[in-house]
């Protein structure tokens, strides 16, 4: 079986050998024999699944048993399925409660999984609530008391409910961590064990992860029961004759950057797969006022129309699709040229089956992708997973989409000189070079060839012909090592290595791995109980900066700074304006010189009180009575002035000499 948004490939049933010794079960009777009733049987029937996989094979019948699991199984195996069926089978219908939890380490994981459970229990009509951070607080609350009776949610969020009390884990029977060593990645790993320590002690647990560190095993000892050790391996492959690259844009540049690859590509045909109908609805609609022929593709299409738009497909008189993936499950196209990930898949089978849809039968394909940068460590799972390294590309220029349409034109000429038969055509060359230039009359014929051509292009509104030749790319540099993962791998590290990877990730910063560092000011600290965990959390989920080139965290009473990569600044202020770290608006912006002894106007500093200012003295190595003197108010209750000082004796970090500077940047670095 495949997870719900793959499907069965007919080319693959024909590629099985035949055999008269027996008769192979249907996947009803392959599922039914894994302990599956008929509500399920329907559910699996309807989603197109084919025959269990490993993993479901191995995990199904040991939760359905009420087993512990820990289940080591990369993405793609169809792990979703192997907790998501069991949970269906095991809720009780006739309460309203949460029964099960599932804790994801992303948002759209989440989003994904709450997805798949509701298809699993649709004939149950299981009541699925997926909880995420960067979404409506009220909305939440509001279907939480409503009643459901599936969570799923990521760690942060969860626990904000769980402290609001608006979330309810008495009914809670069966839990599920979901790429467990993803979140030990991104620092949420205090977090479950907050989340477990609160969940009721008879209850089911099961563990799914790729890897299986040392903290992760430390972790389902202390929390599992006599758990059943299962073993999947990935069985995913790519097409060998398929070219698959990608393009990092940013999220809002993403139809700009389908517009100017498109242009570029000139594909015959393509499928550009998106996420959600409203998607498909809103690309398509966008290509064809680009002059595209474009049509979309997905589950409100009616059958009959969709059948028209694959018909005219194929017949070349549509030349872009617009789908999803489970509109797009079964499609009998035989020759697309180009497959576009206009939203990265979930899970590395949904990519796999994409892709498949280009370079059949022998054929070469092209797979193109656009990545936002937030989505870097699900593309490097994708590349682990599928065993393929994708290419980078740079995204074209207006001067590549001219020079490609040039080239093309010219290919063209030559073309028509080779297959001969213009002897009409000489006559007229020979008539008009009695009184013009035949070079003239040549480039005149040319421009009216190419405005032909140009008003049956898709127009983007680039002058190929005027534009100047772009200039040569230089060589292609090696492409930087991606950074190393924070997290204990199985790679033997002791518990005192594991310790001290912060300080060696911060002297890897300070050698300038990450380029130059910007320090920005967050209006939370411990009086909100943020600790660093939560604001790795926070920058590495909301705004996608992989959580190794986060550097230093200093947390004062009322306010933090953090120090991440200059480039990240405006997606890390712009991800977290809408974002809460432990219930708090971090309300960011770029730290000023004053900002550490509170000397602004704004009212920030006002909350840095005593415990602050002893912080103060201790970090920078300040007598406590000359950080009070350096604090935001004086005796009267006025704020001084930025850089004053009292009794001479300096009133802020940055007025030391350099000597205490070097230490107090010595004493940060041995910090956190």
């Amino acid at each position: 079986m495949q997870d719900m948004t793959t499907a069965h490939d007919p080319a693959e049933e024909m590629a099985q050998p035949e055999t008269n010794e027996q008769t192979l079960p249907t996947p009803e009777e392959a599922f039914a024999a894994l302990g599956l009733t008929e509500m399920s049987l329907r559910a699996v029937h309807d989603l197109g699944f084919s025959a269990p996989t490993e993993i479901q094979v191995q995990t199904i019948p040991l939760m359905l048993a009420g087993r512990d699991v820990i289940a080591q199984a990369p993405t793609g195996t169809g792990k979703t399925a192997a907790y998501g069926l069991p949970i269906v089978e095991r809720l009780d219908a006739d309460v309203l409660a949460p029964q099960a939890l599932i804790v994801c380490p992303t948002r759209e994981l989440a989003m994904q999984v709450s997805e798949a459970l509701f298809a699993f229990g649709k004939y149950r009509e299981m009541v699925t609530l997926p909880i995420y951070g960067g979404a409506p607080y009220e909305r939440q609350i509001r279907a939480l008391a409503r009643g459901v009776q599936v969570v799923v949610g990521t760690p942060g969020r969860l626990l904000d409910h769980l402290r609001r009390e608006t979330l309810k884990l008495d009914n809670i029977r069966l839990v599920v961590l979901d790429e467990a060593d993803e979140m030990l990645n991104m620092g949420f790993i205090e977090d479950i064990e907050t989340l477990l320590a609160a969940l009721p002690e008879n209850r089911q647990t099961a563990l799914f992860s790729a890897t299986i560190p040392p903290r992760i095993a430390s972790l389902a000892g202390r929390f599992l029961k006599d758990p059943q050790r299962v073993h999947a391996a990935p069985k995913v492959t790519t097409a060998p004759k398929v070219r698959q690259v990608y393009y990092e844009v940013p999220y809002a540049g993403k139809p700009d950057a389908l517009a100017r690859i498109l242009d570029h590509e000139e594909p015959q045909s393509a499928i550009v797969f998106v996420r959600t109908r409203n998607d498909a609805d809103e690309v398509a609609e966008r290509l064809n006022g680009l002059g595209y022929l474009a049509q979309p593709i997905h589950g409100e299409i009616p059958q009959a129309q969709r059948e028209r738009a694959l018909a005219r497909f194929r017949a070349g008189r549509t030349q872009i699709l617009v789908a999803t993936d489970v509109a797009a499950r079964g499609l009998d196209i035989p020759d697309v040229s180009h497959i576009i990930n206009y939203d990265l898949p979930l899970d590395p089978e949904s990519y796999v089956h994409r892709i498949g849809r280009t370079g059949r039968a022998g054929k070469e394909g092209e797979a193109l992708t656009l990545v936002t940068p937030r989505e870097q460590r699900q593309l490097r799972l994708l590349e682990k997973t599928i065993r393929h390294r994708l290419q980078r590309l740079r995204l074209p220029t207006e001067a590549d989409v001219a020079a490609r349409r040039r080239a093309a034109f010219r290919e063209e000429v030559l073309k028509i000189l080779d297959a001969g038969e213009l002897d009409a055509f000489l006559t007229m060359v020979e008539d008009l070079a009695g009184s013009r230039d035949p070079a003239e009359i040549a480039a005149a014929a040319f421009k009216m060839a190419a405005q032909a051509r140009e008003a049956m292009h898709p127009g983007s509104g680039i002058n190929w012909i005027a534009m100047p030749e772009a200039a040569p790319e230089p060589e292609p540099a090696a492409e930087e090592p991606r950074p190393r993962r924070r997290a204990a791998r199985e790679d033997g590290e002791t518990p005192e290595q594991t310790a001290s990877r912060p300080r060696r990730r911060r002297e890897s910063l300070a050698e300038g791995e990450t380029g130059k560092m910007a320090r920005l000011f967050l209006k939370v600290g411990r009086q909100h109980s943020v600790r660093p965990a939560d604001i790795v959390g926070a920058i590495a989920n909301e705004a996608g900066v992989p959580g190794e080139q986060i550097g230093d965290i200093d947390i004062y009473d009322a306010f933090s700074f953090v120090e991440i990569p200059e480039r990240y600044v405006g997606v890390v202020r712009g991800a977290l304006s809408h974002a809460t770290i432990r219930g708090q608006r971090p309300h960011v912006r770029l730290a000023q010189p004053d900002d550490r002894l509170g000397m602004r106007d704004d009212g920030d500093a006002r909350d840095l009180g005593m415990s602050g200012i002893h912080d103060l003295a201790r970090q920078e190595r300040l007598p406590v009575k000359s950080a009070r003197a350096a604090s935001p108010r004086s005796s009267a209750g006025r704020a001084f002035p930025s850089g004053r000082s009292t009794g001479g004796r300096p009133s802020s970090p940055h007025s030391l000499r350099p000597t205490d500077r070097s230490q107090a940047r010595k004493s940060k670095r041995d910090r956190w």
